[in-house]
């Protein structure tokens, strides 16, 4: 009896941390919680098909140098709010490139993205590329510091539309795009061979 007595007691405090909030740990604030995500996939040593890649997708709270695709001629600044909320709908997204690497293909996907965090004002993401099915890509993006990104986006609303500068206020996340760096919306992303795609390509 006495036994039972005490299992009952340590089934409630499991219970009980079971519904503990981790957020409360030192009070951290809400924002950092939400400011990196990613999704584990089980590692596969030497898959022939799943070749990491990491990025800088794009900045925060900062005009674009060039008016992306579908701003009807307009530079648009994507604000830190908005990609904070919007950080959940990249994970599972797709990658995709087109011939010239000048712009967007969403239908020639490549690749899947698996984390993506807020650090400053870079947007960063990661994840995996499809290496078999698409063997000219890895020999394309060889070229160390050629290569940049760019975001898709759906459901964006802007603050002003008569605005110059677009303000993007929300937005859902569709997928991104691998491109040449100066054909990008902005000139300061990047994408290149993550540093264990040696490890896995062995």
């Amino acid at each position: 009896m006495e036994r039972r007595a005490e299992a009952h007691r340590q089934y409630s405090s499991l219970a009980k941390m079971r519904q503990w909030d981790p957020n409360r740990l030192l009070q951290a604030p809400r924002e950092l919680a939400m400011q990196a995500m990613a999704v584990e996939f089980p590692e596969v040593h030497g898959h022939p098909n799943r070749l990491p890649f990491e990025g800088v997708l794009t900045l925060v709270d900062v005009a674009s140098d060039r008016a992306p695709s579908g701003a009807r001629g307009h530079r648009v600044v994507l604000t830190r709010a908005a990609a904070e909320a919007a950080l959940p709908s990249l994970l599972g997204m797709a990658v995709d490139y087109k011939a010239g690497w000048d712009g967007h293909d969403a239908r020639q996907k490549c690749g899947i993205i698996t984390t993506a965090e807020l650090d400053g004002r870079r947007l960063t993401v990661g994840g995996f590329l499809f290496a078999k099915d698409f063997p000219e890509i890895e020999q394309r993006l060889g070229l160390e510091g050629a290569m940049g990104m760019s975001y898709e986006l759906a459901e964006a609303h802007v603050a002003d539309m008569r605005a110059q500068v677009w303000t993007l206020t929300r937005a859902t996340f569709t997928g991104a795009a691998i491109l040449l760096r100066d054909k990008a919306a902005y000139r300061e992303t990047s994408f290149r061979l993550g540093c264990a795609a040696a490890k896995h390509r062995t």
